[in-house]
């Protein structure tokens, strides 16, 4: 799921506190924004076959 709501890309070097913006740009530097939402899984999750069996076991 994508969320609407991004942060300044670099917050950590030219702000002192993260900046949000639902735009490209980062209202205060003008800089790129990116993605504020992690993702849920990671692609290398050692307990996604399970999980996912789970959830099938479950929809049936």
């Amino acid at each position: 799921m994508k969320s609407d709501i991004r942060v300044c890309a670099n917050w950590e070097t030219v702000h002192d506190r993260p900046v949000y913006a639902l735009g490209d740009r980062c209202p205060e530097c003008d800089g790129p924004t990116e993605n504020s939402a992690p993702a849920p899984f990671g692609p290398e999750d050692p307990y996604g076959e399970y999980r996912r069996r789970a959830r099938r076991r479950d929809s049936e």
